[in-house]
């Protein structure tokens, strides 16, 4: 028998339902667990990393249970006698449930109570007979160093933040000394692409190291999110054990409050999106993806977000054409290192340089004498009336405006100063949002600026006091800040009234 045979025979002949309706009935496995089961054990050059990723309430948790019942007692524990095993997870809950599975699991066979032992309290299982030994540990644990795992299962890795975590490379570091050792992440999508999951998901798809497996269920982007065809994508358990009223019940609440798409999205369908204080869910912004009108002999407003010396520099322009805002972005990044920034995080940037929706400079910064001279073309091509601008970068600006054929006169009556703080953008975030919602702005779903509105995060506990969080948003943002900021300044209702009275 080939090796995913012994144990897929293994679980269904002494493992028991642990949870649900069909708790205590001998388990059988369905044909995507049998599908990872194989795609781990049949690998012919040997699994060292495996990773599961679909949405939950999929039995991430049991086929981890299973998987570790396995190297405890199993046909893998024969062949690594007197190893040790662990779990990790975020907290000590979290770590409690694949060892409380488990444990569940253990005590409703009779063949496998009688070779394992338990031990609640310091959450451990043991096989005597085998010299196996297994233990739950969390990232709330003093330490996770000198320990020697043959077998590890990071349940939610999802859940770090940032490209690093301490627990998972001192546990994968300490497989070392093993003979052919085994990691298992089982794990919903962390939220963004510079996650720890996401990294180790990336490079798994790329197929850069045969030793490592990954199945990813996930409904892409694209499509409609609250379609069934696009729900069964993220979950191989949808109309199985997986409650199909519920879900779709999940689905309409998304849909109805958009406030609750972005969590929707992530523990739903598995994709790659911050749940929570999202400035504006995805199919929100899509709703205003309407071709945009020329803007042209109109008043028009704009907002610019400088960057730093390698980031991203956002102008946007904004003219109101049959009660509905016209919005024309133009993003600026430095032309050196182009592909590797693209790389780094995890954005197209070459391709929408290619397509025309981002605009280089020479060098490896962006070239403020650029940017100037583009400014001063839109100041002889459109109506400009106001120009609002973070004085953040704005000193290294003026002497280029200048140049470019600005007086100093000009730019005190066209350049506003908008601070980033609540007072001004609270009001910005708010009309913004309000013409979102109303479908009363047009973008024509440029890409750089969707990518910008869908990494947007918003901080404050209300909108009277709200801005947006360049620091807690899941990626670059300028573009949005840019728009509200030219919402800021542009008159919402009557066009004589005075910006800055506005604001205030």
């Amino acid at each position: 028998m080939k090796r995913s045979a012994k144990n897929i025979e293994f679980i269904e002949k002494f493992c028991r339902i642990p949870e649900g309706p069909d708790l205590g009935k001998p388990v059988t496995l369905r044909p995507w667990q049998k599908r990872e089961i194989r795609k781990i054990y049949d690998n012919e050059a040997g699994t060292r990393r495996a990773i599961i990723s679909w949405a939950r309430k999929n039995a991430k948790s049991s086929l981890a249970a299973f998987l570790l019942l396995l190297h405890l007692c199993g046909p893998e524990a024969r062949k690594r006698r007197n190893s040790q095993l662990y779990s990790t997870a975020r907290s000590r809950e979290q770590a409690a449930l694949i060892f409380g599975l488990a444990v569940k699991i253990v005590r409703m066979s009779p063949d496998l109570r009688s070779v394992i032992a338990i031990k609640d309290t310091a959450k451990e299982l043991s096989c005597p007979d085998l010299g196996t030994k297994y233990r739950a540990l969390s990232a709330e644990a003093s330490t996770a160093y000198g320990l020697n795992p043959a077998f590890v299962i990071h349940d939610e890795l999802g859940q770090v933040r940032g490209p690093r975590d301490d627990l998972y490379e001192a546990m994968e570091t300490a497989t070392g000394a093993q003979f052919e050792p085994l990691s298992v992440i089982i794990s919903t999508q962390a939220p963004t692409d510079g996650d720890l999951l996401s990294l180790l998901i990336d490079d798994a798809l790329a197929e850069n190291d045969p030793h490592v497996t990954v199945s990813l269920h996930t409904a892409p982007m694209d499509d409609d999110a609250f379609a069934e065809k696009t729900i069964r994508k993220a979950n191989p358990a949808y109309g199985d054990f997986l409650n199909r009223d519920e879900v779709l019940a999940m689905a309409k609440s998304a849909k109805r409050m958009p406030s609750a798409e972005a969590g929707y999205r992530n523990l739903v369908l598995n994709q790659r999106v911050e749940a929570s204080q999202s400035f504006i869910s995805r199919s929100t912004w899509d709703e205003c993806a309407t071709p945009v009108a020329d803007i042209r002999g109109i008043p028009v407003y704009g907002g610019l977000d400088l960057s730093s010396v390698a980031d991203l520099t956002a102008l946007v322009l904004i003219g109101k054409v049959e009660n509905t805002w016209q919005v024309h972005p133009t993003f600026w990044l430095p032309e050196e290192g182009l592909a590797e920034k693209a790389k780094t995080d995890h954005v197209q940037y070459d391709v929408w340089h290619r397509d025309g929706f981002l605009q280089t400079t020479p060098g490896r910064a962006v070239q403020y004498e650029d940017v100037a001279k583009y400014l001063r073309s839109v100041f002889e091509t459109y109506s400009v009336q106001k120009i609002a601008f973070d004085k953040w970068n704005m000193h290294q600006l003026r002497p280029w405006l200048i140049k470019a054929g600005f007086s100093e006169q000009l730019i005190e009556d066209k350049f506003f100063e908008f601070s980033q703080g609540a007072q001004m953008m609270a009001p910005a975030l708010r009309y913004l949002r309000q013409l979102i919602l109303n479908h009363q702005l047009a973008h024509a779903g440029h890409p750089v600026l969707k990518m910008n509105a869908a990494c947007a995060v918003v901080q404050g506990a209300d909108e009277s006091v709200q801005r947006l969080s360049k620091n807690k948003s899941t990626g670059r943002i300028d573009g949005l800040v840019a728009l509200a900021m030219a919402v800021g300044v542009a008159p919402m209702t009557d066009p004589n009234i005075d910006v800055t009275a506005l604001i205030a």
